[in-house]
């Protein structure tokens, strides 16, 4: 199957896709950007907003459009149109490696959780956070080297989180006040390593395969359902995008490339078979 680009865009580090209402959101992480491409129809990305530091990852705040919580730099911050409007906290100032934020996603409860990571890849000195609707930030799980994800089931019981370094998805039960349990294996990969996660409504999981230019699509129960191709050698993100024909849409990155080929740092569509839900919004903070 011949893909073309959805956009004449190439991003460095393209993550987080996810979509919001009419747009596909996409950040450009060392860049610091967010972005919005429309689903509908190929096009060009346009800003949303510009820090000056990483943006890993964002999600809507409920009732205040135009507003986003953020794993960004070393914490966790409220967006607007201006940028950043408020730090809700920075738990990676003062570590002993170098730190940024990384992926991110809201759970069904409103509830932002945020995974950090060295830059220098110093293993096991990330940790994933828990911001919670009233603001709160806390650390939740620690040991991971490039946490990536999260991603949940509909009903939030479920949390998968990628650790990419060490190519392994893990899978923990989530209690309603948000505390994990024990951790299980998911999946392995002996390839490429896994990245960006989605959770379709048939309970299967999406995720980006770096390394390997395709994207994985396992059953609840672990198995290996499905492979896709991607023209680019480091998928980052994916997302499913319902309509009259489901698409499922794949960033990807440039950065570390000595040649980079056409495709690297894009954003792809293919048809999805399947559909998900949108983008969960943040509960709020005040």
């Amino acid at each position: 199957m011949s893909v073309e680009p959805w956009s004449a865009d190439r991003f460095e580090l393209g993550e987080g896709l996810r979509l919001h209402g009419a747009d596909l959101l996409v950040v450009d992480i060392l860049a610091g950007r967010l972005l919005r491409l429309d689903p509908s129809s190929p096009g060009p990305a346009r800003e949303v907003a510009s820090l000056e530091v990483p943006l890993g990852a964002v999600a809507p705040v409920r009732g205040r459009p135009g507003a986003y919580v953020a794993a960004a730099g070393t914490g966790v911050a409220l967006l607007g149109a201006g940028g950043v409007e408020r730090w809700l906290g920075r738990p990676e100032d003062g570590a002993a490696a170098p730190m940024r934020m990384n992926d991110g996603c809201c759970d069904p409860h409103g509830r932002f959780w945020a995974g950090s990571m060295a830059y220098d890849g110093t293993t096991g000195a990330g940790s994933l956070y828990r911001t919670d609707p009233g603001g709160r930030v806390t650390r939740v799980l620690d040991g991971y080297t490039v946490p990536n994800g999260p991603a949940f089931t509909a009903d939030g019981t479920r949390m998968y989180l990628a650790d990419s370094a060490a190519g392994r998805i893990d899978a923990y039960d989530v209690s309603p006040d948000g505390e994990p349990g024990g951790r299980t294996v998911f999946a392995r990969l002996s390839e490429g390593s896994p990245d960006g996660m989605q959770v379709d409504d048939a309970g299967h999981l999406w995720v980006a395969v770096w390394g390997a230019g395709r994207v994985h699509r396992y059953d609840p129960d672990g198995a290996l359902e499905r492979v896709v191709g991607v023209p680019a050698a480091q998928p980052t993100s994916v997302c499913v995008v319902d309509g009259p024909e489901p698409r499922l849409f794949v960033s990807s990155a440039s950065v570390g490339l000595a040649r980079p080929g056409p495709g690297d740092g894009a954003v792809f569509s293919f048809p999805a078979g399947a559909t998900a839900p949108a983008a969960r919004t943040f509960g709020g903070a005040p």
